[in-house]
């Protein structure tokens, strides 16, 4: 149940048991939690790391166990201070990736200079893929943002992802949330981790991206100007940056087969709260909805139900209380 706050089951047990009886040593813990002393010890360590358990006034060298109001109220407020962390390096790598692609926009088209091409025409652009697909060794990075993806594109990834996962590529993609309301790409996505991938989701996500053993990647030089073609590059300064890119995006997003966690403490989703923040920096409906991957029509109705929940008359009014619950 704790999971998502840092707690494996083991640990959480070993918790929930200290909180029952405060008296007991490691031995009779283990036995009445079915678990290893060695498992005790461990989860134990664990909690005291988590601010969980603190040492007992009352027997010396024992523990106590935080209360759950207390303790657990910390950890969502750790949680809390690393995603705002993970965000700030996740806007610098972005920062930083865009400026190394943006300097080879000027490459001849279709022709590789040190290391890198930049791949005008679909055309152009499939044949590369297929040839680093069949070089594939060990691992395939994507992001694909945009929710829906067409039937033109998924059509011609999955006999090159088929070929790499039956050499035991390790795939690892990252779609928008949204993609689970779109049957086609949501089935793609089922399928990949039928086969071996994995597969997360997140509300925003950066431009498209492909990463290829870590050692070449594929990525739009512009992704407002797709006339401008994708660069596809070696430089190990641009694929580091772009591999930090991805693991930190991979880091926040949650598994395809988990539901998007909802927010129950706050009265708002993480998808609800990305837009508020997109329209609240003066986007317009539209560009807000291309940008989670969401129709003009399900981005209405998102505010139409932020707007009952918060008894809001308008958006200005809905922009002020949501700023005052902290959603913004």
């Amino acid at each position: 149940m704790l999971e998502v706050l840092g707690l494996e089951r083991h640990t959480e047990a070993v918790y929930r048991g200290m909180l029952a009886d405060r008296t007991g040593g490691v031995a009779e813990l283990a036995r009445h939690l079915g678990l290893s002393e060695s498992q005790v010890r461990d989860a134990l360590d664990r909690l005291v790391d988590l601010g969980l358990l603190t040492p007992s006034r009352e027997h010396t060298g024992g523990l106590r166990a935080v209360s759950p109001e207390a303790g657990l109220e910390r950890l969502l407020r750790r949680q809390e201070e690393d995603l705002a962390r993970r965000q700030r390096e996740l806007a610098l790598s972005k920062a930083a990736a865009a400026r190394a692609v943006a300097e080879y926009a000027d490459l001849r088209p279709n022709t590789e200079t040190d290391g890198a091409e930049r791949l005008v025409g679909l055309d152009a652009i499939q044949s590369r893929l297929e040839a680093l697909t069949e070089e594939l060794r060990g691992e395939c990075l994507s992001i694909m943002p945009g929710g829906a993806q067409s039937q033109a594109s998924l059509d011609a990834s999955r006999p090159l992802d088929e070929k790499a996962m039956a050499r035991g590529v390790e795939m690892c993609a990252l779609y928008q949330d949204s993609v689970r309301n779109d049957s086609a790409t949501l089935a793609y996505a089922q399928w990949t981790t039928e086969h071996g991938g994995q597969v997360r989701t997140s509300p925003v996500l950066p431009p498209r991206l492909l990463i290829f053993d870590r050692e070449t990647a594929v990525v739009p030089i512009d992704p407002a100007n797709s006339r401008l073609g994708a660069l596809c590059t070696r430089s190990p300064g641009i694929v580091a940056a772009l591999v930090t890119l991805f693991e930190q995006t991979w880091q926040a997003a949650v598994p395809l087969g988990a539901i998007p966690q909802q927010a129950p403490r706050d009265g708002i989703t993480p998808g609800e709260q990305e837009l508020l923040k997109l329209l609240a920096s003066g986007m317009t409906d539209e560009a807000a909805g291309k940008r989670l991957g969401l129709s003009l029509r399900t981005v209405r109705r998102q505010m139409s139900s932020l707007m009952e929940r918060l008894n809001a008359t308008s958006r200005f009014e809905a922009g002020l209380k949501a700023a005052q619950r902290g959603w913004l």
